[in-house]
């Protein structure tokens, strides 16, 4: 998701939330379960971009630390040789990496470092972590390179078994969009079976949802994936009916900006039979008054700043 990209004209109230989804059938043993589907679901955006450099292994695992975390957030591209590689862009982002040599990307050059074109081993030679977050301060600064959604699976379910809680559900979203295809992702039926065959493999099926604001690879997965959980990612003001129409089928989750949700859109949405998790909610204060509306999950840059009683 790219909340800090998109400024919504009318918010001058300051309201804006995520995404989050819950599986409708889940294993309830100890360790494996999940929790229960009428519980609230609090997602670490991109892990806890907050306090540790975004779709990093560091940061998932930070993101557990917090017990009312139940799912992880994170956003998957595709490599040259196939691999689904963790990354919010398709390139290597100005704003947060370096090159191997360790000079920072330039913004003039970013686009150039094209994931889609290099190698899994290419790509974790460059770090996206050591210079810290111009837009979050309280974010410590560490080296890290950009997992695989394997590499991330094996440790943070090995992290929560060495934790005692249960193990996460991991929300991925599918970043593509018309003008990438074959340029900087594959085309949406391709990177659609890519991420059904890593869920397959990983046998992540019953703790996973897949989301993008691309409707297309969406239907792919609807198509060619019964049983997976879907959510539809929103970030404009065309409102509900509109975007389920365009989506083409009735998703589990609607995943708005926080700063579209009501009290009534929550309403009409679960009359729909259709959870609702907003993103990206970063104020104590605003998770709140979601909660108050009756959203069924937030997620958050701050898993520290979840209210106490959650």
């Amino acid at each position: 998701m790219t909340t800090n990209k998109y400024a919504f004209a009318g918010l001058a109230l300051g309201l804006l939330a995520l995404h989050a989804c819950n599986n409708p059938t889940r294993p309830t043993s100890s360790t494996t379960s999940m929790q229960s589907e009428t519980s609230f679901d609090w997602q670490g955006h991109r892990g806890a971009r907050g306090l540790l450099p975004e779709n990093s292994i560091p940061a998932f695992i930070k993101a557990l630390e917090y017990p009312a975390i139940t799912t992880l957030e994170l956003d998957v591209v595709v490599s040259s040789d196939k691999q689904l590689i963790v990354s919010h862009e398709p390139w290597f982002s100005a704003e947060i990496c370096s090159h191997p040599g360790g000079s920072p990307v330039s913004e003039e050059e970013e686009k150039e470092l094209n994931i889609f074109r290099m190698t899994a081993a290419e790509i974790r030679r460059y770090d996206c972590g050591k210079r810290g977050h111009p837009r979050f301060p309280e974010q410590k600064a560490l080296p890290v390179h950009k997992p695989t959604l394997a590499e991330v699976v094996a440790a943070v379910d090995s992290a929560a078994i060495a934790m005692g809680r249960p193990l996460p559900r991991y929300n991925i979203e599918i970043k593509s969009k018309p003008e990438w295809d074959g340029v900087y992702t594959p085309p949406p039926s391709e990177f659609a079976k890519l991420v059904i065959a890593q869920i397959g493999q990983l046998q992540i099926g019953k703790r996973v949802c897949v989301q993008s604001f691309d409707e297309r690879p969406l239907r792919e997965v609807n198509r060619n994936a019964l049983g997976l959980t879907i959510s539809q990612l929103v970030e404009n003001y065309d409102g509900v009916k509109f975007n389920l129409e365009k989506l083409g089928f009735t998703p589990q989750v609607y995943s708005p900006h926080y700063g579209l949700i009501t009290a009534e859109t929550v309403k009409v949405l679960h009359n729909s039979g259709i959870r609702v998790v907003p993103w990206t909610v970063n104020t104590t204060a605003e998770m709140e008054q979601l909660i108050e509306w009756g959203v069924d999950g937030i997620i958050t840059d701050y898993p520290d700043r979840i209210p106490r009683n959650q």
